[in-house]
């Protein structure tokens, strides 16, 4: 009976400290994660002067040198292609092309392979 008495005394004195187990993380702070992220096209814009469409765009984040790729459309038909190199320094670029007649058209922006960015400019139905 003194072994029963002495079995259920530690055990209740166990209980609060068993009722407070929970996990442990190690560590208790994780350190900053610093993401990559890929290059970007941060300012695009497709308007029309005159006889020409204007494409102006500008590159942000982490770029390794190479060249910003545009193909112009205009409505399913391709009508062009351009590219200027860009590096740390010169990150933004103008294209033109010469489109006299009014048309749905589409510029799709690329850097390394990738494809960054689509504008349009709708002047008719497309």
């Amino acid at each position: 009976m003194n072994g029963v008495r002495r079995s259920l005394l530690l055990l209740a004195l166990l209980c609060p400290a068993l009722a407070g187990c929970r996990y442990n993380f190690v560590p208790l702070i994780p350190g900053q994660i610093e993401p990559e992220l890929p290059a970007r096209v941060t300012g695009a814009a497709l308007t029309r002067d005159g006889e020409r469409l204007v494409l102006r765009a500008q590159v942000d984040g982490p770029i390794t040198p190479g060249f910003l790729s545009v193909a112009w459309f205009n409505g399913t038909q391709a009508i062009g292609t351009d590219s200027v190199y860009l590096d740390a320094a010169q990150r933004a670029a103008t294209f033109e092309l010469r489109a006299p007649d009014k048309g749905a058209y589409r510029a799709v922006l690329s850097f390394g392979g990738s494809v960054l960015r689509q504008v349009e400019l709708y002047e008719v139905r497309p």
